[in-house]
């Protein structure tokens, strides 16, 4: 799904007494039970987050958030990452995730909402992500926020097809 701009997507605030903060050294643990929780399509671990973040603390930490609860645990992450291949210069969205536990309760617009003020933060102003077909809510949410399909073939003009007559 892309979107050509990111000017004017909703804002969504975050309930209190849920709050955001930034990636912190040490925080692959935490990134990795958060996924693992909210994401049974898909093995995930240590790894998994060096293969797509890689080694460079101070970029993950501009780049990547959690929603914590009132306790301060994480119960949430996404990542305004780099764009790659044909979107290279563009803003990715990249692991949004949240536990099970807290879905459901409004967290993913404010979620989403800070993480595409932080690729504007970061100078991205066209952004892109890429999720399965069978995650309708997620899909529901970025159209939200002006994401739009990307169909550049038959099979994506299915695929498509078939979504829509899920939403």
């Amino acid at each position: 799904m892309t979107r050509d701009d990111l000017q004017g997507f909703p804002r969504h605030d975050l309930p209190p007494p849920v709050s955001l903060r930034a990636y912190r050294t040490g925080d692959i643990g935490a990134w990795v039970r958060i996924q693992q929780e909210a994401d049974r399509l898909q093995a995930v671990d240590a790894a998994t987050f060096r293969r797509w973040f890689g080694h460079d603390e101070a970029e993950i930490a501009r780049r990547m958030i959690f929603l914590c609860d009132g306790d301060g645990r994480e119960i949430g992450t996404a990542a305004a990452w780099f764009g790659d291949g044909k979107y290279e210069g563009w803003g990715q969205i990249h692991w949004v995730a949240i536990v099970p536990k807290f879905q459901g309760r409004g967290l993913a617009k404010p979620l989403v909402t800070a993480i595409m003020e932080r690729l504007v933060e970061l100078g991205h102003s066209r952004a892109y992500l890429t999720t399965e077909s069978i995650r309708i809510p997620a899909i529901k949410l970025y159209q939200a926020f002006g994401f739009k399909p990307l169909i550049e073939s038959d099979k994506d003009r299915i695929v498509w097809d078939s979504i829509c007559n899920r939403l």
